[in-house]
Parts: C-alpha cells; sequence; structure tokens
C-alpha cells in the first residue's frame, strides 16, 4: 500500500541545562560548571522507497533527543543525536504552524525542519573579576515543535490518465514489466503505479472521472501526481462510445485542478483496439488524430502497435535528455 500524505508532530530536542560546580582541590575555589549540550535537531532527507510514508501511518510523534546536562570540571553535555525523517523523492513538507513548504527533490537533498535547543551555559561563564564565585546558570531552551504534513508527489518524467478501466495498468505492464493490478472493474488502481522504461518513469495516475477536480471518486488525492510530469499520455478505451467527450471531461477536470498541466506536452491512445474490426479502429483513430494528430492505436495482444509505443517513448526519453 502506498501512503502518499500523513499528517505528524516533530519535536527538537531540549538543549542541556548549565551546571553550578566548583573546584574542590586544596586553594581551589573557582568555578568549574559546563554548558549543557545542544538539542538534536530534526531533518528530512531523500529516499528512492516510494513507500517510505507508510511508516508514519501509525506513529505520529517524532521527538529528537535532548541535550545532556553540563558537568563539574568542565566538561560540556553531549549534544542530543539528530532525528533523520527519510521520504521519498518527490515529498513536500507542509509546515502547518508557520505555513512554510520544503520539498526534497534530489538524492542528496537534506532539510531542517525543526531545529534543536541551545545548551545553557555553567557557572564557568559567569565569572568575573567581582564574582570569582558565581552560582548563576542557565536552562537548557526548548527545541522547535511543529505539525507537519509530509505529500508525496510522485516524480514520473510521463503520467498515463484516463477514464477508469482505460487500459492503463495493463499499457504499463506492457512496456515496463511493472505488475500492476489490473481487472475490468472501475478503480481496479487504488494508488499510482509505477514502471521504468529504460531510466524514463512512466506513472500509471489512478482512473479519474468527470468532478475528480472537485473531490469525486478518487478525487484531487491522484490529480497531485500529474502536476510533475514531463507529458501527458491519455489513455481512451475503444469501447468508449463518444471519445471526444471523454477526453474533454479528462481535460477539464485537470485544467480545473491546475490550469498550467493544458501547457504539458500530451498525446492519445487509443487503447484496446483488439475489441474492434480494422474497419472501426480506422475510424475511432481518424476521429481521435482531429484532436490530437499524434494519436496512436494500442492492444497489449498487438506486438506492432506495443512497438509503436515504444519507439515514442524512446523519441520522449531523448527529448527530455532522461
Amino acid at each position: 500500500m502506498l501512503i502518499d500524505e500523513v499528517r505528524i508532530k516533530i519535536a527538537a530536542g531540549k538543549g542541556g541545562d548549565g551546571c553550578v560546580a566548583f573546584d574542590k582541590s586544596k586553594g581551589g575555589r573557582g568555578p568549574t560548571g559546563a554548558s549543557g549540550g545542544r538539542g538534536g535537531s530534526v531533518y528530512m532527507t531523500a529516499t528512492s522507497n516510494l513507500t517510505a510514508l507508510n511508516k508514519f501511518r501509525f506513529k505520529k510523534e517524532f521527538p529528537a533527543e535532548d541535550g545532556k546536562d553540563g558537568q563539574n570540571r568542565l566538561l560540556d553535555g553531549r549534544s542530543g543525536e539528530d532525528l533523520i525523517l527519510q521520504v521519498p523523492i518527490g515529498t513536500i513538507a507542509h509546515n502547518l504552524d508557520t505555513r512554510r513548504d520544503f520539498e526534497i527533490l534530489k538524492p542528496d537533498d537534506k532539510i531542517l525542519l525543526a531545529k534543536g535547543g541551545k545548551g545553557g551555559r555553567g557557572n564557568w561563564f559567569f565569572r568575573s573579576s567581582t564574582n570569582t564565585t558565581p552560582k548563576e546558570w542557565e536552562q537548557g531552551k526548548p527545541g522547535e515543535e511543529f505539525n507537519i504534513t509530509l505529500e508525496l508527489r510522485l516524480i514520473a518524467q510521463i503520467g498515463l490518465i484516463g477514464f477508469p478501466s482505460a487500459g492503463k495498468s495493463s499499457l504499463l505492464n506492457a512496456i515496463t514489466k511493472a505488475e500492476a493490478k489490473v481487472a475490468a472493474y472501475p478503480f481496479t488502481t487504488l494508488e499510482p503505479n509505477l514502471g521504468d522504461f529504460y531510466g524514463l518513469i512512466i506513472a500509471d495516475i489512478p482512473g479519474l472521472i468527470e468532478g475528480a477536480s472537485e473531490g469525486k471518486g478518487l478525487g484531487t488525492k491522484f490529480l497531485r501526481h500529474i502536476k510533475r510530469t514531463n507529458v501527458l499520455i491519455h489513455c481512451i478505451s475503444a469501447e468508449s462510445k463518444d471519445l471526444k467527450k471523454d477526453y474533454e471531461i479528462i481535460r477539464s477536470e485537470l485544467i480545473k485542478y491546475a490550469p498550467e498541466l493544458k501547457e504539458k506536452k500530451e498525446y492519445i491512445f487509443l487503447t484496446k483496439t483488439d475489441l474492434l474490426d480494422k474497419e472501426e479502429k480506422a475510424k475511432k483513430l481518424k476521429e481521435l488524430k482531429k484532436i490530437n494528430p499524434d494519436a496512436l492505436p494500442v492492444s497489449i495482444y498487438d506486438y506492432d502497435e506495443v512497438e509503436e509505443v515504444k519507439k515514442l517513448l524512446l523519441k520522449i526519453k531523448n527529448d527530455l535528455r532522461v
């Protein structure tokens, strides 16, 4: 199961308290109380594991370690261990308290989410010519605490879109061996599936319906994953009674959700062409080519048609220089 949105609470560690201590050796009266250690901070780092948010499904609070208190003999307290939260590449951390967003896009990204508290000073730092035996000290400062929503937006170069049962999962399996679950009923795909075609990442976006931009069906839960794709491939089933209407409905939902999506490069696939005779296929393909001259027929049972799809994907790959 792919978890793509979770809400958690993070807490950086408290700084350790300063120490009050004195040199007890013969003739010694000077202060020797040291400072407390810094509290651990909370960081977010990237992992290629798309299911990394699953570990936040039930555990909701993530504290970093507190700093240790200062000791005598000028021994500072140890700093608290930082807490590293590993999240999938493409995750956005929404800080619900400060309203700031942090986005992780590269494997080596490391982002500070909550800063650990500063350790308090011990009495050694308060010595002076007029105060040779200070008893002043400081408490450690609390670490930052925030409520965070972690939202995964898949990073894929190509998004397969279309109505439920348009054959997207089957096509993804045929060209990438992604082994996505497929069946002949709506909403088979309840989470995005990814496939790798020679380094080109293809995402099968779960079935959209009219009103998806308003939350109907699987709603905006999966529309977010389309925003980062470079190319959209619109899959329209040969079973459709009105190809143009099906296209326009999905296209309208995309633009309502994010108007910038209309600028993305788009192709159209007429899927499940094995269900049509030669004349019907030619007629429906001609209709789609009026919408997009790059429309292609594809049946996962037709070797030549699958090969044409692969040629197109290689062209896209070269154009994107993936």
